[in-house]
């Protein structure tokens, strides 16, 4: 695995890698509630006056844990749903929801650019976009950044940064060259997030291309995704950029790169946002700063008990308040069920 170090060396960049054969045994399984262990010490991106005891949800280890947005047919978010609204659905049985909740629930998140040669004049208007996203956040979150080229790099001091400038100081840290190795840093990055001590995670991902630079494939990075219960969201500056400043996709690659995107997305109940411009890249950002603070929390104890590491298809449906109105519910489509460790043979 990836391991990101606490902070980057300009002169002499390192960033350890782990040799890949140690995946396979990685156990992670944070879906459930056993993985949501605090470290001992986590900066808040920007310093709180409270502590973040008054936030924890309360869940045991076999609970699964599930952020939902719900958007109407115009894709407004619906914020005034009750938990008897809500049904959720494991491998199509019903289950029964132990823990409803809609607040504003701080998060450790991971903001994730691409510094490849391709992003140097694009670099401003997305680092301005991030600082509004973080801005527009929750005060209570934690957060660092990940500037990445042929190798992802923590460029926030320490395991998150303490304020807006540290932030800034980060983003501002451009040297686009070299490729693109988008697998690797979202892998380091999802491995950051452990760090944090926030209920959910979130990584916000912009890249301009193909993943071309990579040790890690994407199979194994959808599958770490679905394992981290990290919500991820990405943002695709694809194509060619034509005079009149928007983006054209020509050819093959710029649409397999949207595909990647959007599949990476999708299962982790996050969102791929395509934008026609630089210009609309900040409203983005706002956009995916209010869907994480309007989300639905849902959690409950599986009725299938076994620990046998199997894929769960998750499925969460709402009662409409209103017959009239069409609801549509975004979240992860399902989980990795833990698996139990071997017991050893009596006598050994």
């Amino acid at each position: 695995m990836l391991e990101l170090v606490t902070m980057r060396q300009r002169s002499k960049r390192i960033f350890p890698l782990l040799l890949r054969r140690a995946l396979p045994i990685l156990a992670l399984v944070p879906v459930w509630a056993a993985a949501q262990q605090s470290p001992p010490h986590a900066s808040p991106a920007v310093a709180p006056d409270e502590t973040h005891k008054e936030y924890t949800i309360g869940v045991d280890v076999n609970m699964v844990v599930l952020h939902a947005t719900v958007l109407d047919k115009n894709q407004r978010m619906v914020d005034n749903l009750k938990g008897d609204n809500f049904q959720v659905y494991e491998d199509g049985v019903l289950q029964k929801i132990s823990v409803f909740s809609h607040a504003d629930i701080p998060v450790t998140m991971g903001i994730v650019i691409d510094d490849s040669g391709s992003m140097k004049t694009k670099r401003q208007a997305v680092n301005s976009a991030a600082l509004t996203f973080v801005k527009t956040s929750n005060p209570q979150d934690q957060a660092f950044v990940v500037n990445f080229n042929d190798s992802p790099y923590l460029d926030t001091p320490g395991d998150f940064a303490a304020n807006i400038e540290e932030l800034k100081a980060a983003l501002d840290k451009i040297d686009s060259r070299g490729g693109t190795a988008l697998y690797d840093a979202l892998m380091a990055s999802l491995d950051h997030l452990k760090r944090g001590n926030r209920d959910r995670k979130v990584v916000l991902a912009v890249t301009d291309g193909e993943d071309n630079s990579s040790r890690y494939s994407f199979d194994e990075l959808l599958k770490y995704g679905q394992k981290s219960n990290a919500t991820i969201y990405t943002i695709g500056l694809l194509g060619d950029e034509e005079p009149d400043g928007l983006f054209k996709m020509h050819g093959a690659g710029p649409h397999h790169a949207a595909k990647i995107l959007r599949q990476l997305a999708a299962a982790t109940g996050g969102v791929a946002f395509f934008p026609k411009s630089l210009e609309e890249v900040e409203s983005i950002c706002t956009g995916i700063a209010r869907d994480i603070r309007n989300q639905y929390t849902l959690a409950y104890y599986p009725l299938n008990k076994k620990k046998d590491g199997t894929f769960r298809t998750v499925r969460v449906q709402v009662q409409e308040p209103s017959k009239h109105t069409h609801l549509i519910v975004r979240t992860s489509p399902g989980y990795y069920a833990p698996k139990a460790e071997p017991t050893s043979a009596s006598g050994r």
